[in-house]
């Protein structure tokens, strides 16, 4: 006789996530020194976001794409789909033309240095937001600390230059002392964050590991090290 099948069926699920669209400019050279000009202002920018390459209009072919595409890895930026590349141009070894996006509003950027003279330092400034961050928000504060008096959802992103006080739940991305803190700390109600950062050291929920799950929580650096400790 015939046993029935009792292995389960395959699942397919659908997932959505926000992606920064790069749109490169001739000449690439030129455009990628502004791109490094702007990672040295906001170091965390790229972290964990996927990003869609445009390269509408530039006329690139496959040799010109390989290289653009590890000019962009050895910064750390993660290609995950190539838009407006000429026909056949594509295919091993490069990322694929992605299907069905939609654009969203556009994400803010640190803005440049002022080319003038140069002013004595200002006394940091916090953020306080009497809202929550809703999934697919980015909220960046290099100026000082983010107070955030409720929730971080999945898939949002709280960037501060100093510390982070969250006074709800964590369950998105939190990076405090972007702007070269070592003393910043992140602290939270609830502790369920998908990414951690503290003065460019980086941490996953997969690396983080249950302790403190759902609990309050601080976090700081000791050493080389991201610590996560209780909320008294």
């Amino acid at each position: 006789m015939t046993q029935p099948n009792s292995r389960p069926p395959i699942r397919f699920r659908g997932r959505s996530f926000m992606a920064l669209v790069l749109a490169p400019s001739a000449p690439v050279h030129d455009w990628l020194e502004d791109l490094d000009a702007l990672s040295r202002r906001s170091p965390a920018f790229f972290v964990g976001r996927p990003v869609i390459l445009d390269v509408s209009g530039l006329g690139l072919d496959r040799a010109d794409l390989t290289a653009l595409v590890s000019e962009l890895k050895a910064r750390d930026v993660t290609v995950m789909g190539i838009e407006g590349a000429k026909s056949g141009s594509l295919g091993e070894g490069l990322p694929p033309a992605p299907a069905g996006g939609r654009p969203v509003d556009e994400v803010a950027t640190p803005d440049a240095p002022a080319p003038t003279q140069v002013e004595p330092p200002r006394a940091a400034r916090s953020l306080i937001l009497d809202q929550p961050v809703r999934s697919g928000q980015t909220i960046l504060h290099l100026e000082g600390d983010i107070t955030i008096m409720g929730s971080v959802a999945s898939g949002a992103e709280v960037i501060a230059g100093g510390s982070i006080h969250i006074y709800g739940a964590l369950r998105g991305r939190a990076i405090a002392g972007a702007s070269g803190n070592p003393d910043a700390r992140i602290t939270c109600r609830k502790f369920e964050p998908e990414l951690l950062a503290i003065d460019g050291l980086y941490r996953t929920a997969d690396d983080l590991g249950p302790d403190r799950r759902g609990q309050p929580a601080q976090i700081r650096l000791e050493g080389d090290a991201i610590k996560v400790a209780a909320l008294e």
